[in-house]
C-alpha cells in the first residue's frame, strides 16, 4: 500500500470514533418540561445516600449506603401530590474503613445488650412522603423514616437533577434524578454509641435516579 493511502486509512481510523462521540448526545438535561407524569423505580445502582458525621472535632466522617429500591409517582401539573417511597439497606454501609464497617454491623454481646451501633442483621431503613411542597426545581420533602426500629419525621431539601431518555440501544426508558440533603440525630433513631465524640447530628445527601416503570 502505497504511503499516501497507509496515512489516509489512518486518518480514517482515528476520525471515526470521534465524529461517533460528537454524534452522541446526553440523554439528560435539567429541563423540568421533560418529566413526564408516571411512577418511576428506583434506579439502584446510581443512587446513594451518603451520611456525614463529625469525628472528634478534628475531621467530617462519610459513609454510604447503597442500592436502595423504592418509587415515585410524579405528575408535573400537580408536584405536590408526588409521593415517593424508597427503602435502604443498612446492611449495606460502605465506608473507608473496612474495621469501622464492621463495627457498624457488629453483634451485640449477648442477647440481653444492644448492638453499638446496627447490629449484625439490621432491618432495612424506609422512606415514606407525606408531605411535598415544591417550588420551581425545587421541594420540600417531609416523610417517616424508619431506621433502627424507630419511626420519625424528617425534611429534606429536594432539587431536581436532570430528566430525558436513554438512547434506543440502551432500553429507551425515561429517567430523572433528584438531589436532596437533610439532618438527622442519630440519638432520635437509637444510635447512641460515642456521643459526644462523634456527633450525634448526621447531615444526609442524597443522589438518586428513576426509570419510568
Amino acid at each position: 500500500m502505497r504511503p499516501r493511502y497507509i496515512a489516509l486509512a489512518a486518518g480514517l481510523l482515528i476520525a471515526t470514533p470521534i465524529v461517533a462521540q460528537q454524534a452522541m448526545q446526553v440523554p439528560g438535561a435539567k429541563d423540568a418540561a421533560r418529566v413526564t407524569a408516571g411512577t418511576y423505580t428506583v434506579d439502584p445502582g446510581h443512587t446513594l445516600v451518603s451520611w456525614e458525621v463529625d469525628h472528634f472535632g478534628f475531621t467530617p466522617y462519610i459513609g454510604l449506603f447503597g442500592d436502595s429500591t423504592g418509587t415515585l409517582t410524579i405528575d408535573p401539573k400537580n408536584p405536590n401530590a408526588s409521593k415517593v417511597d424508597i427503602t435502604i439497606p443498612v446492611s449495606k454501609v460502605t465506608t473507608a474503613s473496612a474495621g469501622l464497617t464492621a463495627h457498624l454491623l457488629k453483634p451485640a454481646k449477648d442477647a440481653a445488650s444492644k448492638p453499638d451501633f446496627f447490629g449484625a442483621a439490621p432491618a432495612d431503613a424506609r422512606f415514606v412522603s407525606t408531605s411535598v411542597v415544591a417550588s420551581g426545581n425545587t421541594a420540600k420533602v417531609t416523610g417517616d423514616l424508619t431506621l433502627n426500629g424507630v419511626k420519625k419525621p424528617v425534611t429534606l431539601d429536594v432539587e431536581f437533577y436532570g430528566a430525558g431518555k436513554m438512547p434506543e440501544q440502551m432500553g429507551g426508558k425515561e429517567g430523572l434524578g433528584f438531589t436532596a440533603k437533610g439532618t438527622i440525630k442519630r440519638s432520635d433513631f437509637g444510635v447512641n454509641m460515642a456521643i459526644p465524640m462523634v456527633s450525634d447530628e448526621v447531615k444526609l445527601k442524597i443522589a438518586v435516579g428513576f426509570f419510568k416503570n
